[in-house]
């Protein structure tokens, strides 16, 4: 199985763990913790796994002009993405939360060719059109049966926010990943970042109460730090690696389908033709994207 092929099933992974990500967490926030101190708990697990897990990977030391970088990427792909979708999940819908998050793709697009000089080619552009129409099928269809939403209209551009700093993370990473062993990077990213949303969260931490949270809330918060912050993080890693951003963050399609899958899975929501639509679309988009070009001989 060649590396691109490997790269393919890890970015897959990063969707499936992201789309059961919405409807876990928002079980999680706020009954058991609140959204920036449940980001606090999220990233100091992660740190620590990422810390465990370096010790079985190469022992490379980070130049420091690198750590700029390394800054830059906690800043975008930990703080800023991760305050900005715990507290605009807690405020919208998990399937409105999900769909919004494919603006990344278009975002990282556009960064793509400004700063990176990909070449903009015609399937590209039209798998990022019928990508972005099928998942816009789903949130016109979805955002009216959900109960949760608390503030719709700020949850929503909360998580414009997190997918506009998803995108630029997915950029600014891509130098890196060529440079450092992704448990060397990884580590040094999470440390960064969890200074990063301390003071944010370290009020709501200490308001926790351990001893009422149920078997079933501690499951659910270790699923969100060991598959959906720690594993997603390492395949994403993989995939950036082997990949091209634009490739990648086309993946982010999936997560609509995904989320859907799960609400209907729970028996929180019903499947139709409309939803079989934006799936066909949805997959239509990620072949076009993921497509290589043809090469002339």
């Amino acid at each position: 199985m060649s590396k691109r092929t490997l790269a393919f099933i890890a970015a897959s992974f990063v969707a499936i763990f992201y789309g059961a990500n919405y409807t876990i967490a928002k079980d999680v926030m706020p009954h058991y913790v609140q959204p920036f101190g449940f980001i606090v708990l999220r990233i100091l697990g992660a740190t620590i796994l990422f810390w465990g897990i370096s010790f079985f990977g190469p022992k490379e030391k980070i130049a420091r002009k690198d750590f700029t970088r390394i800054a830059a990427a906690a800043l975008f792909g930990v703080g800023i993405n991760m305050l900005a979708f715990f507290e605009g999940l807690n405020l919208t819908s998990p399937i409105s939360a999900s769909v919004l998050m494919v603006t990344s793709p278009i975002i990282v697009l556009i960064l793509a060719v400004v700063f990176l000089k990909e070449k903009l080619r015609i399937l590209k552009v039209l798998g990022v059109l019928i990508g972005l129409s099928g998942a816009l099928l789903i949130i016109l269809y979805g955002t009216g049966n959900s109960t949760t939403s608390t503030n719709p209209t700020l949850g929503n551009f909360l998580i414009f926010i997190n997918a506009a700093s998803y995108a630029c993370y997915i950029i600014i990473v891509k130098k890196i990943t060529q440079k450092y062993h992704p448990f060397t990077f990884m580590k040094w990213m999470y440390t960064i970042g969890f200074l990063f949303v301390l003071p944010f969260g370290y009020s709501q931490l200490l308001e926790v109460q351990p001893s009422l949270i149920p078997l079933e809330g501690y499951l659910k918060i270790g699923y969100v730090v060991l598959f959906a912050t720690f594993g997603t993080y390492v395949l994403n890693i993989f995939a950036i690696k082997e990949l091209k951003p634009t490739t990648v963050a086309v993946f982010i399609y999936l997560q609509p389908l995904l989320a859907s899958i799960f609400a209907i899975g729970l028996g929180k929501d019903t499947l139709d033709i409309i939803k079989v639509t934006a799936t066909l679309l949805i997959f239509a988009g990620v072949y076009l994207v993921t497509k290589k070009p043809k090469t002339l001989h």
